[in-house]
């Protein structure tokens, strides 16, 4: 018999569901778009991939130390931000990954149960 066993959170938020066209972290309902970092969750008010702008994300990308990566959820689907947008956060030293928001919720969780250092964009789910 194989048995999976879980080690113990890693520490900060954990994206425990979804709810509506947001997300339910910890004991927590946030509605709509959520930033996340390993010590803190806020609710973010932008809908729209193609108007990402990295200057706008600088209290997400200015922790310390400076995250890995931003781990982008881009809404419901998959959808490519603009290359401008992967050129600016990328020229802070900070890569890019981009994936549907659910995938990325349930990514965020996996990365900082290895303890990886690194922030998410979430886009709401609709």
């Amino acid at each position: 018999m194989v048995s999976l066993k879980r080690e113990g959170p890693a520490s900060g938020p954990v994206i425990t569901g979804f709810a509506g066209n947001g997300f339910r972290v910890d004991n927590e309902i946030v509605d709509g778009g959520l930033w996340l970092t390993p010590e803190w969750a806020r609710p973010w008010a932008a809908d729209d991939v193609a108007a990402l702008d990295a200057k706008a994300l600088d209290p997400l990308l200015s922790i310390e130390p400076l995250p890995e990566f931003l781990l982008l959820g881009t809404g419901a689907s998959l959808q490519r931000p603009s290359p401008s947008f992967v050129a600016a956060v990328e020229a802070k030293g900070i890569g890019v990954e981009a994936m549907d928001s659910r995938a990325a919720a349930r990514s965020w969780s996996l990365l900082r149960a290895e303890d990886r250092w690194f922030v998410a964009a979430l886009l709401p789910l609709d």
